[in-house]
């Protein structure tokens, strides 16, 4: 499993929207959180820097970005919360022996902090980091350099995304994707290529896709009933 990790393990839009204002508010940018999803979220910091400060040089570019996700990780410290239902999913999957990684485009330090900041830092393979490759999310490598850190296969896999240009490429390495609806609606996450969408991780659904991809049927709740899926039949279910 391939899990980004703001918006989808943790919900900290809203912490990088206030960011983002104080830094790039002077700077004649002001989001709100629609405006934030369709041109923040997923982006690498690179891609922003470039888009928001066209007239700086590098080097500026550079201490700005420093300078919003510094004040990023001051708002989040302590204050980690992670989606519903995501702590036994990583629970199930620990159970199942299935390696999990995350894949962000979010930087370094931050990844850590909030990884850390969920208790679950011993539970992943790797932390790949989109700025740390030649090409970030949206291009495929990403999710590629996390298949191949457990050598793992992307018909065998899942991952799990809130923005458009993480389903991109998670979708362009090949792996069922599942959107989660922390930002982006429904039909958003569908458009973008994810086969199913969810609020939380602890969505009955959500199993039946994992158990369809992975085939680790045996390893379900016995509570927790199962159909057969065809992957085909989820494009555009919406699990409330």
């Amino acid at each position: 499993m391939l899990f980004d990790i703001d918006g989808t393990m943790a919900d900290t839009d809203a912490l990088h929207v206030e960011a983002f204002n104080e830094v790039f508010g002077p700077r004649g940018h002001v989001f709100d959180r629609a405006r934030a999803a369709r041109e923040l979220m997923g982006f690498s910091t690179a891609s922003l820097a470039e888009r928001f400060l066209p007239d700086e040089t590098p080097e500026r570019q550079a201490s700005i970005m420093d300078e919003k996700e510094a004040l990023f990780r001051k708002l989040v410290s302590g204050k980690v919360q992670p989606v519903p239902g995501l702590m036994s999913l990583l629970a199930f999957a620990d159970r199942a022996g299935i390696p999990m990684v995350a894949v962000t485009n979010a930087p370094r330090l931050n990844a850590e902090l909030l990884i850390s900041g969920l208790g679950i830092m011993d539970r992943f393979k790797a932390i790949v980091i989109g700025d740390e490759l030649p090409h970030a999310k949206p291009h495929p490598l990403p999710y590629l350099e996390g298949l191949r850190a457990v050598d793992a296969v992307a018909n065998l896999s899942v991952a799990f995304e809130d923005s458009r240009s993480g389903i991109a490429s998670a979708s362009a390495a090949g792996i069922s994707t599942v959107g989660v609806r922390s930002s982006l609606s429904h039909a958003d996450l569908v458009g973008a290529g994810a086969l199913l969408t969810v609020a939380s991780f602890d969505d009955p659904e959500l199993m039946k896709l994992i158990v369809a991809t992975m085939g680790v049927v045996t390893l379900l709740p016995r509570t927790l009933p199962v159909r057969p899926l065809i992957l085909r039949d989820v494009r555009g279910i919406c699990v409330s």
